[in-house]
Order: structure tokens, then sequence, then C-alpha cells
């Protein structure tokens, strides 16, 4: 058979929108079916419907709910991995066309109820009348046993995907696969020999060695199929052909055989005209984002997890493993020597030694006075320095240089950076942000958001961190960069990231790295590769009101940076990068004058030590013990 897909490698990308368990799990035997003859992927997707007055942000807890409900039915198949989507629209019609659309998806698998009046079926009518991909609609049979599958060879556009499932299916239940050919009494001789020589050449394209040939001649097609489809478990039909008048969906012979028998009816609609490859299609035009705020809030519905979701750390393991992935956790340092052992000891026993979900740890430290590096090493984690790392093109003060740099010095095609000063450390601070990586393909970046204590003197006030993001980053988001304005925290030192993503964007060297990042990565990859995770609380060293002036003052500089460029104008030509910090207390009163200026290093995949550096030191492989619990 000519197994050929849209990609054209065989490949198919099968989307099953999940209403209930039990019409599930019939999908997803058909899905299975056709990518153990295909290859390819499918995804189980749930749709957040809300209300049209309703802000579609409202349903993030829902939707976070319904992803960890999809993966359980997504599990129904072992040895065949689903992905798991949950979408929000004000419609489920428009939440599955968006997600077919933005997925490219081949094949779109749909639950039927058959029924003689359209009303019945509103959503699947629109979806019918202009399909986003191919479709097929399964009935339910009243049996789970799969061992005769009949399909009606006749023309039509839709005949070449109705054998290719039919026959996936036989393959599947190792079933008898009839291949049934009706010649109406009334045609005329030349009309049964066109119809004679098209069976034929259907019949000679299966590859399927347990198939049977029926020829029969019957006044009534109807007739004949209800009567030899009675004792079948599967029946494939292509759909008939109707007008605006036609009350039923898929035509009056598919709608009759599905009403008429207990069997499984699957009935198929292309996309595209006969004359097109069954699944040869590339990607499908985009639809209006429509305005910005929906699209915003669709995003934080979508794009925002929960830590929780992937404490399973048997499930991310089992993940990384079968997509082939390597994970680096690097960790920044500066003079951290009271923090970072207890972080190190802490991530290293979790995902490391007890579930190895981590295959490189490093730390790369900015000349650290203390014993921060000492402490490291001890610990059995590498230190790098990052002034000694590409030496010949210099070195500046600031996280993101050091960032920045261990894309040089690690291997892993995700990776994680957190913050070496956190107090109250957990592996989920690490494997949040890990977790919608691994489960949701179409991401690249996911930056960590949290509730952030401000201490008052050794007092814990439950809010008033992140001073900077709620005074400067998020006000600069919504003004100029509003895609970006669903960011809790966009300045939050816990985020991670495919190697390709990272690699390509360029990196300030200072406090303005996460800001740059995130609209450098909104600019090439778009809004929805960007995600961010709920890690509940993190306790670190609050910085002082004068250190938090220079970091918005960095923040600042790069927004009008990228506005420059975005407009063609060259603002920072005209603004100063020295600031005036004032110094007051009841001893002292003087403005100190400091140069606070964000160097750019381009994307480092532009340097040719580090495309050459694959035939260099390989990754460092951490040696964990064996696994001893799943969750964390």
């Amino acid at each position: 058979m000519d197994k050929q897909a849209s990609s054209g490698d065989g490949r198919l990308n099968v989307l099953v929108p999940a209403a209930k368990l039990s019409t599930s799990r019939s999908l997803l035997d058909v899905a299975t079916a056709l990518l153990d003859s295909y290859g390819g992927h499918g995804t189980v997707l749930s749709v957040v419907e809300v209300p049209s007055e309703r802000s579609l942000s409202e349903a993030a807890l829902l939707a976070r709910r319904r992803r960890e409900l999809l993966r359980r039915v997504a599990s129904m198949h072992p040895g065949r991995e689903y992905r798991a989507e949950v979408r929000t629209s004000h419609s489920l019609e428009s939440g599955i066309r968006e997600a077919a659309e933005d997925s490219s998806a081949d094949l779109l698998l749909l639950g039927w109820k058959p029924g003689k009046h359209r009303t019945e079926n509103d959503m699947l009518e629109t979806l019918v009348d202009d399909p986003p991909c191919d479709i097929a609609v399964v009935k339910e049979g009243s049996s789970r046993r799969v061992s005769r599958v009949l399909i009606p060879a006749r023309g039509g556009p839709h005949a070449r995907l109705a054998l290719k499932l039919a026959e996936a299916m036989a393959e599947r239940h190792e079933a008898v696969l009839t291949l049934m050919h009706i010649s109406a009494s009334h045609w005329s001789p030349r009309r049964r020999e066109i119809e004679e020589r098209y069976f034929q050449i259907i019949r000679q394209g299966v590859q399927y060695s347990r198939i049977q040939l029926l020829q029969i001649e019957a006044d009534s097609v109807e007739t004949a199929l209800l009567s030899y489809g009675a004792d079948q478990d599967v029946i494939v039909m292509g759909s008939s052909g109707r007008d605006e008048t036609s009350p039923y969906l898929f035509g009056r012979i598919p709608t009759a055989v599905a009403e008429g028998l207990n069997a499984q009816v699957i009935v198929v609609k292309t996309r595209e005209p006969v004359t097109m490859s069954t699944f040869g299609r590339k990607g499908l035009a985009e639809v209006a984002a429509g305005n910005i705020s929906e699209l915003v809030d669709r995003w934080f519905a979508e794009n925002t997890f929960h830590s929780r979701e992937f404490r399973s750390l048997r499930y991310l393991i089992d993940l990384k493993e079968r997509q082939g992935l390597t994970i680096s956790l690097v960790l920044p340092t500066l003079n951290e020597e009271k923090t970072v052992g207890n972080i190190i000891s802490t991530i290293k026993s979790a995902l490391v030694d007890r579930y190895p979900l981590l295959d490189e740890f490093i730390v790369i430290d900015s000349n650290s006075e203390d014993r921060t590096a000492e402490i490291a090493t001890s610990l059995g984690v590498p230190v790098h320095r990052h002034p000694e790392i590409l030496p010949e093109y210099g070195s500046h003060v600031g996280k993101g240089e050091g960032l920045w740099k261990s894309l040089y010095v690690t291997k892993g095609d995700i990776v994680v950076w957190i913050d070496s000063d956190i107090t109250g450390i957990h592996p989920k601070f690490v494997y949040g942000l890990i977790g919608p990586l691994l489960t949701q393909p179409h991401l690249g970046f996911v930056k960590g958001f949290y509730r952030r204590p401000l201490n008052l003197g050794g007092k814990l006030a439950t809010t008033g961190g992140g001073r900077v993001t709620e005074l400067t980053s998020r006000p600069l988001f919504n003004l100029f960069y509003p895609q970006l304005s669903g960011l809790v925290q966009p300045l939050a030192g816990e985020m991670a990231g495919r190697r390709e993503v990272l690699e390509s964007v360029p990196f300030f060297t200072g406090y303005g790295v996460e800001t740059g990042l995130l609209i450098d990565i909104l600019d090439q990859f778009g809004l929805r590769s960007i995600a961010q995770t709920d890690l509940e609380e993190r306790i670190h060293r609050n910085q002082s009101l004068l250190d938090l002036s220079k970091m918005a003052f960095a923040i600042v500089q790069v927004v009008i940076k990228r506005l420059g460029e975005k407009e063609r104008l060259h603002l920072l030509e005209d603004v100063s990068t020295t600031m005036k910090l004032i110094h007051y207390s009841p001893e002292e009163l003087y403005l100190e004058e400091r140069e606070i200026r964000e160097y750019e290093r381009p994307p480092i995949n532009s340097l040719v030590e580090y495309a050459s550096r694959a035939s260099g030191p390989q990754l460092n492989r951490l040696n964990p013990a064996t696994a001893a619990a799943s969750e964390v």
C-alpha cells in the first residue's frame, strides 16, 4: 500500500477530540490502527468552552484539570504515545478547528451519533461543511470485538482514505477485510465495465493478506449494505455528496447503514479534491488571531501550567527517553555559599540519584569570591567560570553573560536555569519547567512564576516581592508588547528552553537578559511557543532598592533598544546609559553616578566555535542510583 503522508515520509498527525471516556476509547482504537500502519503521532484534545461574554483567561484552572484527565485518556493504549492538549474557546467547533489548523493535522477523528436532522449535529455539520483537514467520524458498535471489516468499494473523492483506514483497522485486529463491490441491476454494460475496472484497481492497491472479495448485483445499494453488513464488526465508507437542502451530514446511504446496523461505522471525508493524494497536504493557512486581548486570554488559559501536573517523575523520564532527549541543568552563581550547597544536594538527590531526569548538572560561576565554587565541586557538580569560556570574545559582567556562555559548555537538548539564592528549594523548581516541554511539542520556552514573600527585618510578608516586575517590566510589556502581558513574572530566573530556540536568539549580558529573551523568542517563534508554570512559592534574598533601581534601568534599556530596532530608529543613541543613584540615610545623602549598560551577545549558533563544539567533549553524564520513588 502506498503509505504517503502530508510530510512525504508516510507519517500522520491525528487529532482526537475527547468528549467522554467511552467514545474516546473507540476513537483512540481507530487512531492507533492508523498510527500503527503509517507512523506519526496522535493528540488527544479537550476544548474548554467559555461563554462569549467572559474572558478566556478564566478557564486557566479548569484547563489544568482537563490536562490531567486527558493524560489518563491518552494512556488507554499502552505502547502508543498520545499527546494531551487543552484549548479554550468560545465554541467547541472553533476550538477544534484552531487546534487542527495550528498543528497542521492530517486527520480529525470525531464521535458521531447519526441523526436525520442537521440541528442534532450543529457543531459537526460546521466542521464537515468546511473541514480543517480530512475527517473520520465513528459511530460506536455494540461489540468491541473486531474480526470482520467491510468496505464498500465505490468511486468518489473519499474512497482512497476509506480503503486505507479499513485496511489499517483490519491489520490492527488481524481481522478479515471484505472488499465489497455492488453493481446496480439497471447499469448499462459500459457503466459495468468502468466500475469493474475501478474495482480491480482498488483491489490491486491492497497489501493486506486476509482479504476476500464480494461482488454482488442488487436493485438497491442501501438494502444490499444493510443485508451483507449485518454480520460485520466494522464498516468503513466514504461520505456521499449532499447539497444545502439535504438532511444528512454524510449522505443518505452512510446514515442509513449507521442507524440500521449494530456494527461500528466509520465515515470519512477528505478535505482535498480527488486529484490530491489522500494524505498529501501541506500546512493549513493560519486564521486571524483576533484582537490582542482575547489572544492573550486564550494563551493564559492554555499555556499556564502548575508544577503539580508533572510530579510523576516516572512519567517525565519515560517521555524523555521515548523522545530521545537529554536535559541539562545550569545553576548561575555569584557568591552564593549560603544557599548553593542545599540547592545542589536537594536537586541532585531527587532528580539525579533517586530519579535520573537530569543528564547534566553544572554551575556557571561569575568569579565568586566566597566558597561557592568549592562547595559545588565538593558535591560532584562541575564548575565553569564564565570569564574563562570563549575568552576570545571577551567577558562582560552580568548574569546574562553566564547564561549565554552556558549554552557553549552544555550539551542537553533542553536547558534549564534556576537561580542560586533560593532558600526554600524544591525539585518542582526544575521538573515544573521541564514538564511542559516534554508534554507539549509546540512549546520552546517556559518561565516559572510563584508567590514571592518579602523579607522585612527577618519577618516574611506574604506579598510584596517582585517589585521591579510590577512597577517596570509588566507595565512596559502591557504598553509595547501586549502579547506578553499574560506572563505573571517575566523576570523570574527559573526558566527552561529547547536548545534550538535558545541558541537562535541573542542574549543581553546583564539584568535585561530575561526581558530580551522573551521579546526575541516572541518575535522569532511566536507567543504559542512560550509557556509559564506555577511553582507556588519562592523565598530568596531580597535585593535593596538601590539594586532594584539598577535592574529597572537595565530593563528599560532593553525595551527601548528593541522598540528602536522594530521601528528602525536609533533610540539608545540619545538615551543615557548612566544612572544617578541616590544614597539616602540618616548618616549619608549623596548622588552616585553609575554606568549601567546592557551589552548584547549574538545568537550563539552564529559562532564558528559553537558549531565545531559537537566534536568536542560529550555530555557530562552523572551517575544516578536506582530510582526509589516516582513522585516528589
